[in-house]
């Protein structure tokens, strides 16, 4: 894998588990729009990908959801915005396209049950320095082994992807 390849993980939703996500490292930006930024193993991230069992739910309608994913190595919080359409955020955004993402998100909200095996994926943020999920989409899993598959992929791209030594610049 070459440099060029390497830097282009940084848009793409890594497979992560949960001890991944929460070993992080936090990064202080000077760009105002990312005020934390992400890294692992010397290399730049900003979304991924986890499968696990929702333990926790808290809603807060209109605002956000709150949820955290148990994928038996940690648990991930995940926030799960719901105000679209009155949030200064996209004011400025095409109305229609604010409307169907908002939609999206309250549909993703009423699938989101304690319990149930969900694949999230979304950007890495942080509250009160704390490594978080803002999810983007959540897909309840049927599959009864998605979660041990996740498992191997997440292990398989560490070994061969993810943990490859930097290349020196």
């Amino acid at each position: 894998m070459n440099q060029r390849q390497r830097l282009s993980l940084y848009h793409t939703h890594i497979k992560l588990l949960g001890f991944d996500l929460n070993s992080l490292n936090q990064n202080s930006s000077s760009s105002s729009s990312d005020a934390v930024s992400f890294s692992r193993n010397g290399y730049a991230v900003s979304c991924t990908e986890i499968v696990g069992v929702v333990v926790s739910h808290d809603l807060k309608p209109n605002r956000f959801l709150k949820f955290s994913v148990d994928d038996g190595t940690a648990c991930v919080g995940c926030i799960l915005w719901l105000n679209h359409l009155t949030s200064p955020y996209f004011a400025s955004r095409h109305q229609p396209d604010v409307r169907i993402m908002g939609n999206m998100a309250t549909h993703f909200a009423s699938q989101i049950r304690v319990g149930i095996v969900v694949r999230v994926r979304g950007k890495f943020s942080s509250y009160r320095g704390v490594v978080q999920i803002t999810v983007s989409d959540v897909v309840v899993e049927d599959d009864p082994n998605a979660e041990i598959l996740h498992w191997l992929d997440s292990m398989r791209l560490a070994l061969k992807c993810y943990d490859l030594s930097p290349a020196p610049t």
